[in-house]
C-alpha cells in the first residue's frame, strides 16, 4: 500500500514550482479545491509568516519554532518544513500579493481566513514582543482579507503579550448586546472552533491544535460575561 505523502512533501512540491517559473497565481489556482486546500492553507501561513518574521527586522529562533508549533511538525519533516519556509521568504513576491491571492482563493470564507490570522499572530508573539511593524503587517493583511476591525481587534487582544483580552471583543459583541445574543455568539464560535469544522474548511490536521487556545479564550470570555 502506498505511503501517505507528507503534507510537507506536498507543500514543498507546490512551492518548488515558483522556482521553475510558475507564478504565485498559478500555484494557488491549482490548490483551490479539496484535498489540496489544506496545502494552500499551509502555504498561506508559511508565505505570510516567513515575510512577517522579517517585519521586525529579525527572524528569530522563537518565530521559527512557533511556525513549527502551528503545524506540529514531526521530527522527520523538519528539514522539509525549513526548506518551504526559506523558499517563501526568498520569493520576490510581496506579502500584499500573497494576501491578495489568498483572499481570492478563500473568497468570503472568513472562518478560514480567521484561522490563518491566528497562525500569524501565534508566530508574531512567539518571541514575547509584538513589534509595531508586525502590527502594521497583520492589520494590512486583515484589511486585504476583508476582516472587520472588531475581528482583528479580538485577535490582537487574545494574542498580544500583557494585553488583557476584553471578553466582549473576543466574542465579537459589545457591552450593549443583549445577553441572549451574546450567548448565541458564544455558541456559534464554539461550533466553528470544533476540529471537524476546521478540517472541513481545509485547515490541515497539523494546524488544528490552534483551536485549543481559541476554545479556551472563547469559554473564558463567556464565563467572565456570564459570571
Amino acid at each position: 500500500m502506498p505511503t501517505r505523502m507528507s503534507i510537507w512533501s506536498r507543500i514543498s512540491e507546490a512551492l518548488s514550482a515558483l522556482t521553475k517559473g510558475e507564478s504565485l497565481a498559478q500555484v494557488f489556482e491549482r490548490l483551490r479545491t479539496p484535498p489540496e486546500r489544506s496545502v494552500a492553507f499551509a502555504i498561506a501561513v508559511i508565505a505570510l509568516g516567513a515575510k512577517m518574521a522579517k517585519a521586525d527586522g529579525l527572524v528569530t529562533r522563537d518565530e521559527v519554532t512557533a511556525f513549527r508549533e502551528v503545524f506540529q511538525i514531526a521530527e522527520a519533516d523538519h528539514d522539509g518544513a525549513a526548506r518551504v519556509f526559506n523558499l517563501a521568504r526568498q520569493d520576490v513576491a510581496g506579502f500584499e500579493d500573497y494576501a491578495t491571492r489568498i483572499k481570492a482563493m478563500f473568497g468570503d470564507d472568513t472562518d478560514t481566513l480567521n484561522d490563518l490570522m491566528e497562525g500569524l499572530f501565534h508566530i508574531a508573539v512567539a518571541d514575547g514582543v509584538y513589534h509595531p511593524n508586525e502590527d502594521d503587517f497583520l492589520e494590512r493583511v486583515a484589511e486585504i482579507f476583508g476582516l472587520p476591525e472588531k475581528e482583528f481587534r479580538a485577535l490582537r487582544t487574545r494574542f498580544v503579550p500583557d494585553a488583557k483580552a476584553d471578553p466582549y471583543d473576543v466574542l465579537g459583541v459589545t457591552r450593549e448586546t443583549p445577553k441572549e445574543e451574546i450567548r448565541q455568539a458564544w455558541r456559534r464560535l464554539v461550533r466553528e472552533t470544533h476540529p471537524d469544522r476546521m478540517l472541513a474548511r481545509g485547515v490541515p490536521e497539523e494546524a488544528v491544535k490552534l483551536a485549543e487556545k481559541r476554545m479556551v479564550d472563547i469559554n473564558r470570555a463567556w464565563e467572565e460575561i456570564n459570571g
